[in-house]
């Protein structure tokens, strides 16, 4: 088996590559950089360009599925010109993507793209599975919606679609985890706002592992990609410094400095999603970190 990923050099796509090479599936990936363009036999780049829509579509040949990551990332401060460039870049390359394909005689049977559960609405109560119509008004919900459908389209060219929608990713390398290690380590760790709002969460080993059930099983439709115990902030804040043997003495962030400080992506971390995972285990998933201490362990220690 051979598969096609964009943003395969992002925390989530290396994670997803490695596991890739563990099962004997060899991997084509698309850069925007020349000069990382490797051209080993299960590991081969090939150039594309979103904003000229430009690729090139020798990276088609004998690809059974695509895992589409790709987009600008959120963790940035959503000024007006970059919130353009968050929700353009998940435009354009889904695009190109469809695009190039018309033209192609390909053999691929299925698109796994990832989405986002920020397509929720706000909620410290309700318990979200993959058919809810609750969608949040923020602007990460609508990115979220405007990914999905885009993504919809590979419909149209005969090829079955599945979307995850991923929750906070806990790695080692990288992501929201580190950013909440970092004040912890230096004993100034807080949670945020009141601490109630839900933290759905996932392993990246397990979210890695997730995508490539989905590709072997042939499952299609939308899976939650987060964990089946979530916490909310406060419980999540105190188990990492527990982890980190840290302090925790200050008194909660309040809202309101956060968003002087961040703005409007400030909600990324007061949003409150507790989102299920009943759907992709009744499939028969089997979670390793279905708990978050064993998880932080792993990961920080």
């Amino acid at each position: 088996m051979r598969v096609l990923i964009t943003g395969a050099t992002g925390l989530i796509g290396q994670e997803i590559v490695k596991v890739c090479h563990e099962r004997g599936i060899a991997v084509n990936y698309l850069t925007t950089s020349n000069s990382k363009i490797s051209q080993t036999e299960n590991y081969r780049g090939f150039y594309w360009n979103p904003k000229t829509q430009d690729i090139d579509t020798d990276c088609f040949k004998n690809i059974d599925a695509i895992i589409h990551l790709a987009g600008a990332t959120v963790s940035k401060r959503w000024t007006p010109s970059y919130k353009k460039d968050i929700l353009s870049s998940r435009k354009a390359t889904t695009r190109l993507l469809i695009n190039a394909l018309k033209g192609e005689t390909h053999t691929i049977k299925q698109v796994i793209s990832a989405s986002a559960i920020g397509v929720y609405s706000n909620s410290l109560t309700n318990y979200y599975e993959e058919d809810s119509k609750d969608f949040s008004d923020s602007f990460l919900s609508e990115v979220v919606q405007v990914w999905e459908q885009e993504v919809n389209a590979f419909t149209q060219l005969g090829i079955q679609v599945s979307k995850i929608r991923i929750g906070l990713v806990l790695a080692e390398n990288g992501g929201a985890l580190q950013e909440m290690v970092r004040p912890i380590k230096l004993g100034l760790g807080a949670a945020f706002g009141s601490g109630k709002q839900w933290q759905s969460w996932i392993h990246v080993q397990d979210l890695a592992n997730l995508f490539l059930y989905v590709l072997e099983n042939n499952l299609t439709g939308i899976y939650n990609g987060v964990a089946p115990n979530p916490v909310t902030n406060k419980e999540l804040t105190k188990t990492i410094a527990s982890v980190m043997r840290k302090p925790l003495f200050l008194p909660n962030i309040p809202k309101f400095f956060l968003k002087l400080v961040l703005g409007e992506m400030h909600i990324l971390l007061f949003e409150s999603q507790r989102v299920s995972s009943k759907r992709i285990e009744n499939k028969g998933f089997i979670f390793k970190y279905h708990h978050l201490k064993p998880a932080l362990l792993n990961i920080l220690q």
